[in-house]
């Protein structure tokens, strides 16, 4: 059986409108005082925002919640809905634990290492330093059961250049060995 590969082509300049970075990233929370306790207090982002309304804008559907937005210093946010109810989002059952996470930048490895010190003070449980060779990184869960990754940037220009020169290539060999895994036990 011949799986078929699909072509991949670098994105054509001018194709979408240009997006300038993140503004927030949103997930659901059990409790907001207990989120804003670990982002505020121990993460030392601050509260910066609040919705509270009784109706989803974008559908109309009823259902009281809580929007609240943390400030990170670029500007963007890390944002959470508490819908009243003391239930956290549940993770995916077909996903490892280690998979789904969203990674957070520091300005240097003294501060990877000072946010590894302070995380630890608080009682929160972490994996890491790891070196991935162009990040190093401490990974843990926020009080949602949220996985998260701190990380300092510490790859060369020119290793990061070679990366993002070779990008295509690997991901279609990825994407070939991936096919003939599939048509191995197909």
């Amino acid at each position: 059986m011949n799986a078929r590969v699909p072509e991949l082509a670098p994105a054509e300049a001018g194709r979408f409108v240009s997006i300038h970075g993140l503004h927030h990233w949103a997930w659901r929370c059990r409790d907001a005082e207990e989120t804003r306790h670990f982002y505020e207090d121990i993460l030392g982002l601050p509260l910066a925002h609040l919705i509270r309304a009784e109706t989803v804008p974008s559908t109309g559907e009823y259902c009281p919640y809580v929007h609240i937005f943390f400030r990170m210093t670029d500007g963007s946010y890390i944002a959470f809905f508490d819908l009243g109810d003391d239930i956290a989002a549940e993770p995916s059952p077909n996903t490892p634990a280690w998979v789904n996470h969203m990674a957070l930048k520091v300005g240097s490895m003294a501060e990877l290492l000072e946010a590894k010190r302070r995380l630890e003070e608080n009682g929160v449980a972490l994996i890491g330093v790891t070196d991935h060779h162009f990040v190093q990184s401490i990974y843990f869960f926020d009080p949602n059961g949220f996985r998260l990754e701190l990380t300092y940037q510490n790859g060369s220009a020119d290793y990061m250049a070679e990366k993002a020169a070779s990008a295509h290539d690997e991901l279609r060999h990825w994407i070939e060995e991936k096919a003939r895994r599939r048509a191995a036990i197909a």
